[in-house]
């Protein structure tokens, strides 16, 4: 008897909670959203840079699955379909607000967190991590929408290229494609030059460094 993978069981444990879900356990959608919440926000930050949008992206997600469960035939993995939903109305979250100012990155959520977790207090170090998160999202976010999802669910989120390409409905070769040319794009838009002292960086952050072929700063606490 083959040993099922991780990813596996994560899936059969789901398709158990759905089935128990349709049939009127209402525990049982609670505990789907307890297992996908904090991933489907964290995708929704990425994708839109607003703590307050994530949140109501999240919210209207799992609204939405649960209206929608009796129609979920389970021709795809649950959390397929709830990420899918996530990204669509992210994106559409962000186009409807249009492009970000310069200005406003100095109050992202996403560089504020890391910044509190790595600069330990110091405002010298927190000036240089903020400058270095603030290159990284900038490039991140002026890539094309479906190039910059591709990054946030293959590095920040740890999936598979064939399961991004599942969740955004294109072949696996175009998840590599798309990787590779975010790649060469945000290694100009840090200007790597430019980065003289070697500082500690968030785990989210030093991933998406080092997944895209950039230099990498000295790693920071676990």
């Amino acid at each position: 008897m083959s040993v099922m993978t991780p990813a596996q069981r994560e899936g059969e444990t789901a398709a158990r909670l759905v089935a128990a879900a349709k049939a009127g356990d209402a525990q049982a959608f609670e505990e789907l959203v307890r297992r996908y919440r904090k991933r489907i926000f964290a995708l929704a930050l990425h994708l839109t840079g607003t703590p307050s949008d994530a949140d109501d992206i999240a919210q209207d997600v799992f609204m939405r699955a649960y209206r929608a469960l009796d129609r979920f035939e389970g021709r795809s993995e649950f959390f397929t379909w709830v990420y899918r939903m996530a990204v669509n109305r992210s994106l559409n979250v962000k186009r409807d607000k249009g492009r970000r100012s310069e200005d406003s990155f100095d109050q992202d959520p996403r560089i504020e967190y890391a910044v509190s977790v790595d600069a330990e207090g110091d405002p010298v170090k927190a000036a240089e991590l903020r400058a270095t998160y603030g290159r990284l999202l900038r490039g991140l976010d002026s890539l094309p929408a479906e190039m910059r999802t591709t990054v946030v669910l293959v590095v920040l989120q740890g999936m598979a290229h064939g399961e991004a390409a599942v969740v955004q409905k294109c072949s696996e070769g175009t998840i590599a494609w798309r990787m590779h040319e975010a790649r060469s794009r945000l290694q100009t838009a840090m200007n790597p030059d430019s980065v003289r002292k070697r500082r500690p960086l968030s785990r989210d952050l030093e991933g998406l460094l080092s997944e895209l072929g950039l230099p990498v700063l000295s790693p920071g606490r676990a």
